[in-house]
């Protein structure tokens, strides 16, 4: 498809072209819900599980979209270019109603956009980023991939403005997860992630991650970490689709163990990079 091509309710246009209602709720409210999905050289990574986090989005707002996973795979399909690296970004609202009104209205047809943009490749991956521990100050269903992300997005603004890659999130003393990331730390020789729960969204990439390292008896395990082990972590890990996974070698302005990106990264990292040439065979 032509570059800067994107798809809105049932059709491919320009996106200089792509219109919606200012009634929209997704406009009005951030009525709605996204998801991105990563796609290396026109193959989808993670196609179905991307989905499945979709729907249950969906059913978290109580929006009724019904399609299924090779119907969201015939739409998308004629936005990417197989020669390049980039990710889907497809967005869904309850659509347009008559009024400005908090109440659900009725008999109204959902927004559907999509578009897809390349990939940004993280430079000097290797030497690993700088993050900062901020208040979790968000809604408490953070598990739904919701379009309203004005939290997110000044935490994240927050930690930029100090010099920060990505603000790592704290609520009541306990990691949650960054504010467009998951966390990963190892502690005491044991790779760890917070479990699932309304404060963390359900990563793709972070359940690649937990497949990845228990396919290759790498101990792992989901549970809290306080703010006190973190500070103590040999490693520290943010994860999404878009950015991977990325290692954080300071923390709050205090190195993280050596300062350095550590081996278990190096190991997992290559992993992973193996894991998706073979997902896209």
């Amino acid at each position: 498809m032509e570059k800067n091509k994107v798809y809105l309710n049932g059709a491919y246009l320009p996106l200089c072209d792509a219109k919606i209602s200012v009634l929209d709720r997704g406009f009005l409210f951030g009525d709605g819900v996204y998801e991105v999905i990563p796609c290396y050289k026109g193959d989808f990574f993670e196609f179905d599980a991307h989905i499945e986090r979709l729907k249950n989005s969906l059913v978290g707002i109580k929006l009724d979209y019904a399609r299924t996973t090779e119907q969201w795979r015939q739409l998308l399909e004629p936005l990417i270019d197989n020669t390049r690296n980039q990710y889907i970004y497809l967005h869904i609202t309850r659509g347009v109603a008559a009024k400005r009104d908090h109440a659900f209205p009725k008999g109204i047809t959902p927004t559907v956009f999509a578009m897809c943009n390349d990939i940004v490749t993280v430079k000097n991956r290797e030497l690993g980023i700088k993050g900062v521990s901020l208040d979790d100050n968000r809604w408490h269903l953070c598990n739904l991939k919701s379009t309203a992300l004005l939290a997110n997005v000044l935490l994240k603004q927050q930690a930029m403005e100090n010099n920060n890659s990505e603000a790592i999130l704290i609520k009541d003393g306990y990691v949650t997860e960054g504010a467009a990331s998951n966390l990963f730390a190892l502690i005491n020789g044991v790779l760890t992630t917070p479990p699932l729960t309304n404060d963390i969204l359900p990563g793709i990439t972070r359940e690649v991650i937990l497949k990845i390292a228990k396919a290759n008896h790498i101990k792992v395990v989901e549970q809290e970490i306080s703010m006190e082990a973190l500070k103590k972590a040999e490693e520290i890990w943010l994860v999404s689709s878009t950015r991977e996974i990325l290692a954080v070698v300071e923390l709050d302005g205090i190195k993280v163990a050596e300062g350095k990106v550590g081996q278990l990264w190096h190991t997992i990292n290559t992993l992973f990079q193996n894991y998706k040439h073979q997902s896209n065979e």
